[in-house]
């Protein structure tokens, strides 16, 4: 299988960043208890809508009504999960696409019992580290809660296992995120230690996933466009705030101001057969 064309794909996802300026998404977000008002300024900032409905009588009627689902296991419980199985099958049946965020899955066995559950719902796309991602698909990680221990890399084959197993196009993160389906793979090697340094930035990336998902049926370059918005807009906020305090103010600050034209000039991608 040849490459995919690195100048198309830095094209298609500037187009990406486009459309959800044009039509803000409205972005259903299931998500944990501590990220919620970083996903919502990161949401905004970029231009989509956010809303956190998570009770079990409106998260399905809500769902269909949403341009995209985030499901978010951070901090699971049982009243979320009740909501989430509600939701994420009236996302399906309303054909808008949901993505998958399986925080700290494999040591902790709630999550990863209910991450196994939903699997077979179809993602659109799914969103986690090194460590999650080899956990998810049935391996060890070295994952110590939310926090990787394996390395991007090292997760390519569980991720490819994971896009056979789901159709979903997976989104592994880390120093270089990976975009891939099952016949593409893109790098994005942008971003700075920074981004990891703020609670909540990989979170709001899933959510960020879910708006890009939401405005192209394309889910290799939706996913490529979560990470490469984040990780270009942490690489600006960086040059003019060197501390993580005044790095979350400049982090949404350079999204709300970001544009296709800044995204292609900085865009580090790269692609390989699958």
């Amino acid at each position: 299988m040849p490459a995919t064309n690195t100048t198309s794909s830095i094209e298609q996802i500037a187009r990406v960043l486009d459309a959800i300026r044009a039509r803000h998404p409205l972005v259903h977000c299931m998500t944990n208890e501590v990220v919620k008002d970083i996903t919502a300024n990161v949401l905004l900032a970029i231009g989509a809508s956010p809303a956190m409905v998570e009770h079990a009588g409106e998260a399905a009627g809500f769902a269909a009504i949403a341009d995209a689902l985030l499901i978010n296991v951070g901090t699971l419980d049982d009243a979320q999960i009740h909501a989430m199985r509600h939701a994420i099958p009236a996302c399906a049946r309303a054909g808008k696409p949901w993505v998958f965020d399986p925080v700290a899955v494999g040591p902790l066995g709630v999550r990863t019992r209910f991450a196994r559950e939903i699997l077979p719902l179809r993602p659109a796309i799914i969103r986690g580290n090194a460590s999650e991602i080899i956990s998810l698909a049935g391996q060890t990680g070295q994952g110590r809660g939310p926090d990787s221990g394996d390395s991007p890399e090292h997760a390519l084959d569980a991720a490819a296992q994971l896009v056979s197993q789901t159709g979903a196009t997976l989104l592994v993160t880390g120093a270089v995120d990976y975009a891939l389906d099952a016949t593409r793979t893109l790098s994005c090697s942008n971003g700075h230690p920074l981004l990891t340094r703020v609670t909540g930035v990989g979170c709001a990336q899933g959510a960020l996933a879910a708006a890009c998902a939401a405005v192209t049926p394309d889910r290799l370059h939706a996913a490529a466009a979560a990470a490469a918005i984040m990780a270009i807009a942490g690489d600006l906020a960086a040059a003019r705030a060197p501390h993580p305090g005044s790095f979350r103010v400049a982090l949404l600050d350079e999204l709300d101001r970001l544009d296709a034209a800044t995204l292609r000039r900085h865009a580090k991608i790269a692609s390989k057969p699958a």
